[in-house]
């Protein structure tokens, strides 16, 4: 007897919503959990060629907790395309300004690098307060 490896159709998917507060919580144990699910692996019906995750809403980013000194001394990166054009921003500054940031590139840079990811990646929401417009998806407490 011949046994199939299970393929899951895009009808056999259920996306579900989930809440997580970042209060708290150590960055990057936070991120490989929140990237679990987008993913989806937490699913029996996971495959690697598919996007079954689900989405995520993230509240109190700007309370998200760092080890070490990461707050100096960790510093984001950006260049514009011209020469001389590379600029760094520390972890301390990209909170003050842009507190959503500092999660979703930690939570990006666990992604798949290819369209696939950039589809999961899209599910991911973040917010730097306690408020957000998702309510009507009435999201699940996740708890970690």
């Amino acid at each position: 007897m011949i046994t199939k490896t299970y393929t899951p159709k895009p009808g056999d998917i259920k996306r579900e919503w989930w809440i997580v507060d970042a209060e708290g919580q150590t960055l990057g144990r936070l991120a490989t959990k929140v990237a679990h699910i987008l993913r989806g692996k937490h699913k029996p019906i996971f495959a690697t060629h598919m996007d079954v995750g689900d989405y995520v809403v993230i509240i109190n980013a700007e309370k998200i907790r760092v080890t070490g000194n990461k707050e100096e001394e960790k510093v984001y990166y950006r260049h514009s395309g011209y020469p001389g054009g590379i600029r760094g921003v520390t972890l301390r500054d990209q909170r003050a300004r842009f507190p959503e940031r500092i999660l979703e590139i930690a939570i990006k840079g666990m992604l798949p690098k290819n369209s696939l990811g950039r589809d999961m990646y899209k599910k991911l929401k973040v917010y730097a307060g306690a408020e957000h417009p998702h309510a009507a998806q009435q999201p699940k407490t996740l708890e970690l």
